[in-house]
């Protein structure tokens, strides 16, 4: 299967608050300037409270919307993934009156709150799921936020979450051959102790594992935005995601990763694009890039953090901006000569508990002994994999990875 190459669609009008009145005619400028960028997907982000602003209603115009937003990106040969529950969106939550304030419920462990989100996946899957270009849903965008340290954190431990995990993912019912159902979490998921989604949960639950790279979680701060560190993290996070999958030839899809302005000065972005891209490439069993984002917040909306207003590959007007430029030659230049990912027979060994849970997962954060010692190891030229303890222990296991080495870091207790 051929690599995609794709975007997070963040409209140029009214960001993704044109999701209360879509205007077909914008959307449709913004998806031929993403077009005429080389790229063959977006992934879209209906807003939680415009699907289904009461916990009994789930709004059929919103779902058409969804379906109108898909066919249109179809009209450019583009192909379209639907995220659910939004959920957590550049530095917003976007929840619905029934779970908040004077009816404050939990969406993770609230038995009807769970239902309610499993009816809306399979309402959402059921109004695009014949579209020709229509590839899957993803439960939501980075909901593993709704956890501490948010102020509205909403509490759960990790069995209440596998078990809301499992009952959104059923919620798209007989999905077709070809459509991928998964998740997505940010990095607390990998690099934060105690917290309540796993690693296993990313790795093991829905059709493939999705990772979102972000430099300014500390990388950048500590090594340089231009550093070998920065520019290999996604494949890091994708390398590190590997260790705790049980079917070794498990798809990891990089479905968001970004030029951050906290991190980057305007001219480095390209750079760091480049060699960014350049990078995953390398990771076998790769399901595709999905950059974040299309589009520059417009600076007439307020209060998002400085970096928002940034990001995109293309500004308010659709021109084409560097890192936009350099995104698109970096995704010819691995269709014209596709790229063959190395073998990784050397392992990074994290230890885990009897349940795969690390012992320490500020191990494998920046700074930590895990990540330090993979990327020591890169910095030679070799390309390591990661393991756990428990598949270190296991020579079938390894040598169905085609693992003959491993490394164990001392991790300070």
């Amino acid at each position: 299967m051929k690599t995609r190459f794709g975007v997070n669609y963040v409209p140029s009008q009214d960001w993704m608050f044109q999701w209360m009145a879509i205007d077909a005619d914008a959307v449709r400028r913004d998806f031929e300037a993403i077009a005429g960028l080389g790229l063959d997907h977006v992934r879209m982000f209906p807003l939680w409270p415009v699907l289904q602003p009461n916990r009994t209603l789930i709004r059929r115009r919103a779902l058409d919307d969804v379906r109108l937003v898909v066919d249109l990106a179809a009209e450019f040969e583009l192909q379209a993934s639907v995220d659910v529950i939004q959920g957590h969106m550049s530095g917003f939550d976007f929840v619905p009156a029934w779970l908040v304030n004077w009816h404050a419920g939990n969406m993770f462990t609230d038995r009807p709150a769970v239902q309610a989100q499993a009816d809306l996946v399979g309402a959402v899957y059921e109004a695009v799921r014949d579209a020709p270009n229509f590839t899957g849903l993803t439960l939501g965008n980075e909901v593993n936020q709704f956890q501490p340290p948010n102020p509205a954190a909403m509490p759960a431990d990790s069995a209440q979450i596998e078990h809301w995990l499992r009952s959104l993912l059923a919620g798209a019912r007989d999905p077709e051959p070809g459509h991928v159902i998964t998740h997505s979490e940010n990095d607390h998921l990998w690099y934060r102790n105690e917290h309540p989604f796993l690693p296993a949960h990313a790795a093991r639950l829905g059709d493939v594992t999705t990772v979102h790279s972000w430099i300014f979680n500390g990388t950048g701060q500590r090594y340089g935005g231009l550093s070998e560190q920065a520019v290999t993290h996604a494949e890091w996070m994708a390398e590190l995601s590997k260790a705790f999958a049980t079917d070794p030839d498990r798809q990891v899809w990089v479905q968001e990763v970004g030029a951050p302005a906290l991190n980057l000065a305007p001219d480095e972005m390209p750079e760091f694009c480049s060699r960014t891209v350049e990078s995953i490439l390398t990771t076998q069993n790769l399901y595709g890039i999905t950059w974040w984002c299309s589009h520059d917040v417009s600076r007439d909306l307020g209060d998002y953090k400085d970096l928002e207003y940034s990001l995109g590959l293309l500004d308010v007007d659709n021109k084409v901006k560097p890192v936009g430029r350099a995104y698109a030659e970096a995704v010819a230049a691995a269709r014209a000569t596709p790229p063959v990912a190395p073998a990784r027979q050397e392992a990074i060994v994290i230890d885990v508990d009897e349940n795969d849970v690390p012992l320490d997962r500020t191990a494998l954060a920046p700074g930590g002994a895990v990540v330090e010692a993979w990327y020591e190891k890169r910095s030679t030229g070799s390309f390591p994999a990661v393991v756990t303890s428990t598949v270190a222990r296991d020579s079938a296991a390894l040598a169905a990875r085609g693992i003959t080495q491993l490394v164990h870091p001392t991790v300070n207790a």
